[in-house]
């Protein structure tokens, strides 16, 4: 993590200000560090800096949000759960895309026939 992002996690209140050492560089705690990584994860993910915020403000008032923390990660796992599904069909039909575009190489190379993508060869067969 930068430390631009770490100075404005701090502003918008995601982190506390921490220890310095003498040379003026922060000092994080391992607990500091595991919070930055589930951060850092979170904004990997695409969770929202006010959404991080929301969380945070509830993590600060302790184990008694625990159902209001929870509920909120599995609305945002939910998010990324459709999110995945949507680029495995996107990643399916540039696999697709991809091995129909080998094979004309490997037919032209070879001197065959044009291949014709199957949704073409679909519409053109129930045209005729």
């Amino acid at each position: 993590m930068t430390a631009h992002t770490l100075r404005y996690y701090e502003r918008v209140g995601l982190i506390q200000p921490v220890g310095r050492a003498r040379n003026g560089h922060r000092r994080y705690s391992e607990a500091d560090e595991a919070w930055l990584n589930f951060l850092h994860c979170m904004r990997a993910t695409n969770m929202s800096i006010r959404e991080m915020q929301k969380y945070a403000a509830l993590r600060a008032q302790g184990d008694s949000t625990s159902l209001q923390r929870r509920k909120l990660l599995e609305e945002h796992q939910t998010g990324i759960a459709e999110k995945i599904a949507e680029l495995q069909k996107a990643h399916d039909l540039l696999s697709h895309k991809i091995a129909n575009y080998k094979a004309v190489e490997d037919r032209t190379r070879i001197g065959g026939p044009r291949l014709v993508e199957p949704e073409e060869h679909t519409e053109l067969a129930t045209a005729s």
